[in-house]
């Protein structure tokens, strides 16, 4: 059931990272990406917590990240911890784009072009790093 469980989120992460990235196509948009930010924003977001969801789940966690965001990196720093795996380069990651959470989706000031920027950088390089650590730990289902 577990590897059911992280193909769904796995799944997730992967279509709101191709998300994000249509929206931040150029060719597909032309000059005007202002006007899809907040969207791509946010999908970068949950693009991560997918992948953290994916992670901590094919780890053995039976608490997910909808209850309390801020609480899944430290979490997935634990398992990653308990398994010996060395590389958690992820979690500086996931931690700044959980605190960009509430300020994208409820802030009531625009978002700035380089937060935007911040967002796709910590997205790409959250979402590479658990790809990689999902094969490595031979997570079943990834």
């Amino acid at each position: 059931m577990a590897a059911v469980n992280v193909q769904h989120f796995l799944d997730r992460a992967r279509d709101f990272l191709k998300g994000k990235d249509l929206l931040r196509d150029e060719k597909l948009l032309g000059d005007d990406l202002s006007a899809y930010r907040l969207s791509s924003a946010l999908l970068g977001i949950h693009c991560a917590i997918s992948y953290s969801d994916a992670l901590r789940t094919g780890m053995g966690s039976t608490t997910l990240s909808s209850g309390d965001h801020k609480k899944a990196a430290s979490d997935l720093e634990s398992l990653l911890k308990s398994q010996n795996y060395k590389n958690r380069k992820g979690i500086g990651h996931l931690k700044e784009l959980l605190g960009k959470k509430s300020k994208v989706a409820y802030h009531p000031l625009a978002l700035r072009e380089n937060d935007v920027e911040e967002i796709a950088k910590h997205t790409k390089r959250f979402a590479d790093w658990a790809e990689e650590a999902g094969r490595k730990l031979k997570i079943e289902g990834w």
